[in-house]
């Protein structure tokens, strides 16, 4: 429907910027947002922007009234903002894991809790929370990351049955390796020059675990490719509860049904954890 209305988060790059203008494409009312409201002057389409920092309750109240005080209604919300985190978790710094999980959990359930009176109020909508595969399977020097995503496959477990009777649907998208500049901000967010020093237990695999850190931009899938596909299931009458796209998709499908010590030693092996000695 031509007057439906999308909130999406994180869209100064990547994925997000790629579902904005792909739902602008098809027709929907988009406002798109991200911390910094200028990174989004250069989007395509018929796109207004937001500021929204999903950190900052106040900034996504703002953004909700907007809305509410323009359009009336809110009939998508994608929960995409977030961040990226690798390194070993008996090293990894806790501060670090704090500013993680409150981007990618408690900022998502935020902005939920901004949207869902407003959805309520015009008689349903439906939720899109941007997991990972890697929210289901880990791999070594991932367990931060993963864990956050983990988290959020649950909460959009929980927001499925709760929000059903107010006519909200919660879908789960769960990517698989989408192009974006996921790698190029992990390495940013995770101090992985630390690794590399004497005083840590991992440096003698120190360049694995920045390898970790940009895998999943190996052969990746475009993120228009991937924002088409979403979306051509977001829209369906009724959508999935679950979406899973993005190359690597298949294998990930796989690693699920290995055994979990066949697993531990394929993924050990590949991130150098056998070299490591006691």
């Amino acid at each position: 429907m031509p007057d439906q209305v999308a909130l999406i988060t994180g869209c100064s790059s990547g994925i997000g910027r790629a579902l904005a203008q792909e739902a602008a494409r098809r027709g929907l009312i988009v406002y798109a947002t991200a911390r910094r409201a200028e990174t989004l002057a250069d989007l395509e389409g018929d796109i207004q922007a937001l500021p929204l920092d999903v950190t900052d309750t106040d900034s996504i109240a703002a953004a909700v009234a907007t809305i509410r005080e323009r359009n009336g209604r809110l009939d998508f919300v994608v929960n995409n903002a977030g961040q990226s985190l690798f390194g070993p978790l008996a090293e990894i710094s806790l501060d670090r894991i704090d500013g993680l999980l409150a981007t990618n959990v408690t900022g998502q359930i935020a902005v939920c809790q901004a949207a869902v009176p407003l959805m309520a109020a015009a008689g349903g909508g439906c939720i899109v929370n941007i997991g990972s595969v890697m929210g289901v399977v880990t791999t070594p020097f991932a367990g931060a990351y993963s864990a956050s995503k983990a988290a959020m496959h649950l909460v959009s477990d929980c927001l499925r049955m709760e929000l059903a009777p107010l006519g909200i649907r919660v879908v789960e998208v769960q990517p698989a390796a989408v192009q974006s500049q996921v790698a190029d901000n992990a390495i940013d967010n995770s101090d992985l020059e630390r690794y590399a020093r004497d005083d840590s237990l991992y440096h003698p695999v120190h360049t694995y675990i920045e390898r970790r850190a940009r895998a999943s931009q190996d052969n990746p899938m475009p993120t228009d490719e991937f924002a088409e596909r979403v979306w051509a299931r977001l829209l369906k009458d009724p959508p999935p509860d679950l979406i899973r796209e993005g190359a690597g998709t298949t294998a990930f499908r796989i690693l699920e049904l290995l055994p979990r010590a066949m697993r531990d030693r394929m993924f050990s092996k590949r991130f150098g954890l056998d070299r490591l000695q006691p």
